[in-house]
């Protein structure tokens, strides 16, 4: 931050504003996120049963909306000087500063989105596409730069600056959308998907079908609920196996997940699609392999209602 700005007194540049104003925005939302993943962090208590996970959704809406109040000024500033224009010098060293500023963000960037991938962090993951979007910027504006320089165009600076002002408040509109989907529970699809996948792949014949299925994400935490259809003559040691069985495919081939699981006994009309080998029950021969998948786990009712 404080190399751009030095690099703003140096031109006078609003282009080169635009990326100092933005880091301002770094440093405040850096410091929420750190909070917010150390609060997220903490283990559950009685006041929360669920943990404090939902902590990093407040964090990245925090940072969406710091971005887009920062793409506003921004705009804002840039149209004020299309006319009442003010002279811009020392491009090229601007240009410099703001290329080296560009490349350390943007290594950091890549790390970060890598990192909150992996711990399944929404806030690490944000924080690190925004200083992906930071290094963006900072190529346009190098560019922007050398081209004002060359051409001495000097209403470029402004109209440059209004384009990388809005692709900001732009940015900023995604993560709030981002959050607000985190805090009303959206489905996370993605996700969803590859449980699913895995439950297909991995699928055993006493698992005869699964439905409403719901997904919510507390942090890097997901739970899951679901009704799982198990022969109606498995005793209560053999259920308990089976949905310990679901429990460590998930954990072990997706992500850490909370599971509750409420299992349902088979009825005649499961027959058709039962793979269950040398049924003791089986009213009617298999004749229909169902495959698991979006539209029919979210259901609240058995393959057959």
């Amino acid at each position: 931050m404080m190399a751009k700005f030095g690099a703003y007194f140096l031109t006078a540049s609003n282009f080169v504003l635009t990326d100092a104003a933005e880091s301002i925005v770094n440093i405040l939302a850096s410091s929420f996120a750190f909070f917010s993943i150390s609060l997220s962090s903490q283990p559950r208590d009685a006041n929360h049963p669920y943990g404090h996970g939902k902590i990093e959704f407040f964090s990245v809406f925090i940072e969406g909306g710091l971005i887009g109040i920062a793409g506003i000024v921004i705009v804002f500033k840039s149209v004020y000087n299309i006319f009442y224009p003010h002279e811009i010098s020392n491009l090229i060293t601007g240009a410099i500063i703001i290329g080296a500023t560009g490349l350390v963000n943007g290594s950091l960037g890549y790390y970060m989105v890598k990192r909150g991938k992996q711990l399944r962090s929404v806030t690490l993951e944000a924080d690190g596409k925004h200083l992906i979007t930071d290094m963006i910027t900072s190529v346009g504006l190098v560019g922007g730069l050398l081209l004002i320089h060359f051409t001495r165009i000097v209403l470029l600076d402004s109209v440059l600056s209004i384009l990388v002002g809005l692709y900001i408040l732009f940015t900023g509109y995604k993560l709030v959308r981002k959050s607000v989907s985190g805090l009303m529970d959206e489905a996370d699809f993605s996700i969803v998907t590859e449980v699913i996948t895995v439950l297909n792949e991995k699928r055993r014949d006493a698992w005869i079908d699964i439905h409403n299925f719901r997904a919510q994400k507390y942090g890097n935490e997901l739970h899951i609920d679901c009704h799982l259809t198990l022969p109606n003559y498995f005793d209560l040691n053999q259920v308990h196996t089976e949905v310990k069985l679901v429990d460590q495919l998930i954990n072990n081939e997706v992500t850490k997940t909370e599971l509750f699981i409420h299992t349902d006994p088979c009825v005649p009309q499961c027959c058709y699609y039962c793979s269950m080998p040398n049924c003791p029950i089986r009213s009617e021969p298999k004749t229909e392999e169902i495959t698991w998948t979006m539209d029919r786990v979210i259901r609240n009712k058995k393959y057959f209602e």
